[in-house]
């Protein structure tokens, strides 16, 4: 029986070639349609919002000129860098001021944060102001701001305490100091 099966199995072998692959056939489905959802199109009340009231300002002018306008005013740019502009008001305030550009010497920064000392641009400004305080008094104030620093001056500005008395001076002291003595010196050693 054993040997009826081999030669069944070696006969069905051999009817068979040995590149024999069984054909695929892919299975065919229907294309799916879908329709489209509709959904109604979202209404929306337009917001209303009350008109702020805002209160008039409790505060009252602290001069004695109602309304203060521009009487006169200037503005001048150059390509040089400098400038200078002033403006004056119906309250006989007014202020002028101009710059310049000035090369100075002083620290400089490279893209990297390295300091270098060397030249530098740097502004000078001039000015002045002039205004009258609510009391009646008048101020007149000037400036200079340049490589030494702001500069005012003005009659109304403080001034430093000069003082009257002379400054102690330290004791001079009139002696010797020791000198150690001179020893002889000779050579000794290997080699002397």
């Amino acid at each position: 029986m054993k040997l009826l099966f081999v030669a069944a199995f070696l006969a069905v072998a051999a009817a068979v070639p040995s590149s024999y692959k069984p054909e695929y056939k892919a299975p065919s489905y229907p294309a799916p349609s879908y329709t489209a959802p509709k959904y109604p199109t979202p209404s929306y009340p337009s917001p209303a919002y009350p008109t702020p009231a805002y209160p008039a300002p409790a505060y009252k002018k602290d001069n004695k000129y109602d309304d203060i306008t521009i009487t006169s005013q200037s503005d001048e740019r150059n390509l040089d860098g400098s400038s200078q502009w002033s403006y004056a008001q119906s309250d006989y305030t007014t202020r002028e001021e101009s710059q310049v550009q000035k090369k100075t010497q002083g620290v400089t920064y490279d893209s990297y944060g390295k300091e270098s000392y060397g030249e530098v641009l740097g502004n000078t400004n001039k000015g002045s102001s002039y205004w009258v305080s609510p009391e009646g008094q008048k101020f007149t104030l000037t400036w200079t701001a340049d490589e030494a620093g702001f500069q005012p001056k003005g009659d109304h500005l403080p001034v430093a305490p000069v003082h009257e008395y002379e400054l102690p001076v330290a004791p001079v002291h009139e002696y010797e100091l020791p000198v150690a003595p001179a020893l002889p010196y000779s050579r000794t050693g290997p080699g002397y």
